[in-house]
């Protein structure tokens, strides 16, 4: 079976039709470019600041739109139709993330220009913002799959919330407790890591190892995914 974008694009405007007829979702994406506004209001200007508001963008649009689409999918029993559909899993999974996607993009994008972000190499943050933002969705994708309603998505997204929007605070506790430093690695704090590198003037080559741990991340949220997914599709 040859993919095919008509199937992909199908799925995305249905998306878009139900995520924009649900206000509780759909008013979620605003408050990273509130937050944006307040912080460039205040004169914030570090690369923690600006990045608080991406790893939130991830967090609550990425993850959090994500997981209530596949949740309420599920809930109106519409995702078993398209697992049954001709639609091969990357067509479901690749139309499924479309619209999260582009939203986090575009916010990440406005939150940018709202907090007058202006990165030194603006090719290297833009090739890592596009790398998490696949982390992200995949575990939005991931957690939609096992909620059994949207009620239950919106609860246990929090937790990721949480993390991955503020857990980068932990590192400076690091070097007291030993045990933290693990938390290096976490993809949100990778990302930011990458940033300062860029602002000090990095190339590609210099961040290579920043890559290859938010890649890491990526492969393994996708493959968990898929296999959560090819598992119900046989439930």
């Amino acid at each position: 079976m040859t993919f095919s974008w008509k199937r992909v694009n199908a799925i995305f405007q249905k998306d878009y039709k139900d995520f924009s007829r649900n206000m509780a979702v759909s008013i979620v994406i605003f408050l990273p470019l509130i937050m944006a506004a307040l912080y460039s209001r205040m004169g914030v200007d570090s690369i923690q600041g600006h990045f608080m508001t991406i790893n939130m963008t991830f967090a609550m649009v990425g993850t959090y739109v994500q997981c209530c689409l596949i949740a309420e999918e599920k809930e109106k029993n519409t995702l078993r139709g398209l697992m049954l559909s001709p639609a091969s899993t990357l067509e479901i999974l690749g139309g499924k993330s479309l619209l999260s996607f582009v939203l986090t993009i575009v916010i990440i994008f406005f939150s940018a220009f709202l907090s007058e972000y202006k990165p030194a190499n603006i090719a290297i943050v833009a090739v890592a913002i596009i790398l998490s933002s696949l982390f992200y969705i995949g575990i939005g994708t991931l957690l939609g799959l096992v909620a059994r309603s949207v009620m239950e998505s919106s609860v246990i997204v929090l937790p990721v919330i949480g993390i991955f929007s503020v857990g980068s605070f932990v590192t400076v506790w690091a070097e007291k407790y030993p045990i933290l430093k693990v938390v290096e690695y976490m993809p949100n704090v990778q990302l930011i890591d990458l940033a300062e590198k860029v602002e000090a003037g990095a190339g590609f080559a210099d961040v290579l190892s920043n890559f290859g741990i938010i890649s890491v991340w990526v492969v393994v949220v996708c493959l968990l995914t898929v296999s959560v997914f090819k598992k119900r599709m046989m439930d």
